[in-house]
């Protein structure tokens, strides 16, 4: 078995305007960090609408299409914009997620690392943000529920941010567990304790500003791994996001590089003991260019080690 890497030069295109910080740049470093890698190589499909209506409605997703600017930018909130290939980048992004649920359940590879932009964590049901347009990690999550006929499906989060995104189009859903850490107080400002989703189902771990890897590990053990293993998921995806890293612009986490190798190799040893060592991780955040560069190549060389 190995790990796929999937991707596709339309994410590439996807720009937006000088000195936004979810910039091209940011996959050109993930994918030059990742070139030495033995990895199966594959080239994301554009999702179907059939796919997006597990999460988004259709007025949404020919709302997103109409906004695509012919030159230039479409403004969609304070940080979130659109230039001429962002809409393709999105289907692209999209398309890697189903694509990778499909490989990994159909026992083509043993994990999967969707290397994409833009990310997909705050797009809500029908509302685009925090440079987010699709619910890339709910869409495989509902895929693997409603198209392969899972029953139980985790989502695990460790980007800097709230996943709000993902907790909204998960909100209902029993099937799926989300476990989710971020700083606290920070943008977008959910992901309290309390916000538990309406079956119970979904897990906060808000984390202070300072929190370095010592304390993550701690907060990890204690209380994502037990829900985990209780859980029992037949699939883990998880929300890679880099920006907890302590060289980060946009927070004020400390972890290191060294972090992230042990939350992975934490989450791919869960996955061996629970789901036959099934894991879908797609792309989120991470703004400095070499700390996500380090960060990311470290994530997925644990799953290859997983893998093999």
């Amino acid at each position: 078995m190995t790990t796929a890497l999937i991707t596709h030069a339309d994410c590439l295109n996807h720009v937006t305007p000088t000195g936004h910080p979810e910039r091209v740049a940011r996959l050109e470093h993930v994918l030059h960090a990742l070139e030495p890698l033995d990895l199966r190589r594959v080239t994301a499909p554009l999702a179907a609408d059939d796919d997006l209506l597990r999460i988004h409605p259709a007025g949404y997703i020919a709302d997103i299409r109409d906004a695509r600017p012919e030159e230039g930018f479409t403004q969609i909130d304070g940080d979130t914009f659109l230039s001429p290939g962002s809409v393709d980048a999105a289907f692209r992004a999209a398309g890697a997620v189903v694509r990778a649920v499909d490989m990994v359940l159909g026992g083509e590879v043993q994990n999967a690392f969707c290397a994409i932009r833009p990310p997909g964590h705050h797009a809500e049901r029908e509302t685009a943000m925090g440079f987010c347009l699709f619910g890339n990690a709910a869409l495989a999550a509902k895929h693997a529920l409603d198209h392969h006929g899972l029953r139980r499906v985790a989502v695990v989060d460790f980007d800097v941010h709230h996943g709000n995104g993902t907790q909204d189009l998960l909100w209902d859903e029993a099937r799926a567990l989300l476990i989710t850490s971020q700083q606290m107080p920070l943008w977008p400002g959910s992901g309290r304790p309390d916000e538990d989703g309406a079956h119970g189902q979904i897990v906060n771990i808000p984390l202070a500003p300072g929190t370095g890897g010592a304390e993550m590990r701690a907060a990890y053990t204690a209380q994502a791994f037990p829900r985990l293993r209780a859980f029992k998921p037949e699939l883990i995806i998880i929300s890679a996001g880099f920006d907890a890293h302590q060289d980060d612009p946009l927070a004020n986490l400390n972890w290191s590089t060294a972090d992230f190798t042990w939350l992975t190799a934490e989450l791919c040893t869960l996955a061996q003991e629970l789901c036959q060592g099934r894991i879908v991780s797609t792309l989120e955040g991470g703004y400095d260019l070499n700390a996500l560069a380090a960060a990311s190549r470290a994530h997925v060389q644990e799953l290859i080690k997983a893998a093999t």
